[in-house]
């Protein structure tokens, strides 16, 4: 840790929840893979003005991860229901586990908070096949996380941007494991 006060410091985690979300959905059968599609409806997710280009359209759950489409996983959210959330997010130990704040707001603005450290320790322990989940839901994560890869690389994450246009401080995250060499190193910052 460069900063070991501000490591341990819990913060909103944003969009690095998606990798969570992403698990959830999948081991609950919300989502039956990377190809599962929902319609944007701009009734529903009306579009804001910060809002990239690549949300105001349909996605899959592939090419919401990569995007990181908030109104998807807040739908994705909403299917999985508080109950089977809460009970996820105790099983994986995520965080401080506080779900409070809207079942499909408590990542962005609500009560849950996790440390750079709480991070390194979720992924280490996703990446291990130590979250109690199905190889399958494992497998086609870390195969959605892939950030960039070469013959002698591997560099998979997620990014994060707390409370983007919404008048609250900015944070921005970046999470994830680079596999080089036979050896797995993994940072959250």
């Amino acid at each position: 840790a460069s900063d070991k006060d501000r490591s341990a410091t819990p913060q909103l985690p944003a969009s690095t929840f998606k990798v969570p979300n992403t698990l959830i959905a999948l081991e609950t059968g919300v989502a039956s893979g990377p190809d599962f599609g929902l319609s944007w409806d701009p009734a529903l997710a009306p579009r804001k003005p910060w809002w990239p280009d690549a949300w105001a359209r349909d996605h899959q759950l592939h090419s919401a991860l990569k995007n990181s489409v908030v109104w998807y996983y807040q739908e994705l959210s909403r299917r999985v229901g508080h109950e089977r959330m809460q009970a996820w997010v105790d099983r994986f130990g995520y965080g401080n586990r506080d779900i409070s704040g809207g079942i499909d707001r408590f990542w962005l603005e609500g009560g849950l908070r996790i440390s750079a450290e709480e991070q390194v320790a979720f992924l280490r322990r996703f990446h291990s096949g130590q979250l109690g989940l199905s190889d399958r839901t494992t497998r086609l994560a870390k195969q959605m996380l892939v950030l960039e890869e070469a013959p002698d690389y591997r560099l998979s994450g997620k990014t994060g941007w707390v409370a983007l246009g919404e008048g609250y401080p900015q944070t921005g995250w970046l999470v994830g494991y680079l596999e080089r060499e036979g050896k797995v190193h993994f940072f959250a910052t």
